[in-house]
């Protein structure tokens, strides 16, 4: 069983490349669960057909300990197994709860089963600190991969990341995996990507087109992979899902410093370009 988080700015579009890349493989015949990390509870919603899952924090809160596993897990598209977290009361309480509360529970009602072939954990924005941490810092999560884009900020909270994983990776085993574009269409953006992934010793793991199909499909409630199973977009998530399923290349992150970042982004004339 091969344990993944991906972690990416707020925005970013990581829920939605996490749901269509888990859509990909489930479609492939892959046993995939998805733990959703983030108190919004939106991590599942494309898998589901749009059901608001009730998550794990407010069984909790309703029901008392004592539930069972199919109070939490709900069967997804390609009969993926569906979780969310939750995150407490507003102003009460920390969200990173959530996500120690689920794992552990879900570890206790057995819902780590011999068959899975993935558990995918969607991790709230670029937080690395706190619960949020979690999936890396207990060794659940041993594969990371960081969704960005051509932007500043995308590109500082991708770094700002592989800071994170650099330091939990010399106790333990988690590696980067790779990065993931999540195309904006700003000006040389592949090239820019494929230089920031390099300079940080990693990859560019799959350069996922912008299109308006992706909204389409979660107008009504579904992943491209399920809504239009035929368009070039659907190919692209493949393309990535097979990418991951085949990778072999995990390593340390070497994060780079802020005036290094601005100057790769100069190279590749972005700065230039808004300047």
């Amino acid at each position: 069983m091969r344990q993944v988080a991906i972690y990416g700015k707020g925005g970013i579009g990581k829920s939605t490349t996490t749901q269509n890349t888990v859509a990909a493989l489930a479609e492939a015949g892959k046993q995939v669960m998805v733990v959703g990390c983030d108190p919004k509870a939106d991590s599942t919603r494309l898998l589901l057909g749009g059901l608001c899952q009730k998550t794990v924090l407010d069984t909790l809160r309703d029901e008392g300990d004592d539930i069972e596993l199919d109070a939490i897990l709900k069967a997804g598209f390609r009969n993926t197994r569906c979780v969310e977290s939750g995150g407490p009361e507003p102003g009460v309480g920390c969200a990173g709860r959530g996500i120690i509360t689920s794992i552990n529970m879900l570890e206790s009602l057995g819902a780590y089963t011999p068959d899975l072939d993935y558990v995918f954990y969607d991790v709230l924005g670029d937080v690395v600190c706190g619960g949020f941490a979690m999936p890396i810092r207990e060794g659940k999560a041993e594969e990371i991969y960081i969704v960005a884009s051509g932007e500043l900020m995308a590109l500082y909270a991708a770094n700002n990341i592989s800071k994170g994983i650099k330091k939990y990776a010399t106790s333990g085993k988690v590696r980067l995996g790779g990065i993931i574009c999540n195309s904006r269409k700003v000006d040389n953006e592949l090239s820019l990507l494929q230089a920031f992934a390099e300079e940080l010793g990693s990859q560019l793991i799959h350069f996922v087109p912008r299109d308006n199909v992706v909204q389409r499909a979660e107008i009504h409630k579904k992943t491209v992979i399920d809504f239009e199973p035929e368009a070039g977009q659907a190919a692209e998530y493949r393309k990535l899902a097979a990418a991951i399923d085949g990778n072999e290349m995990f390593v340390v992150p070497k994060p780079m410093t802020q005036d290094r970042l601005e100057e790769l982004m100069m190279q590749h004339g972005f700065l230039d370009a808004i300047a």
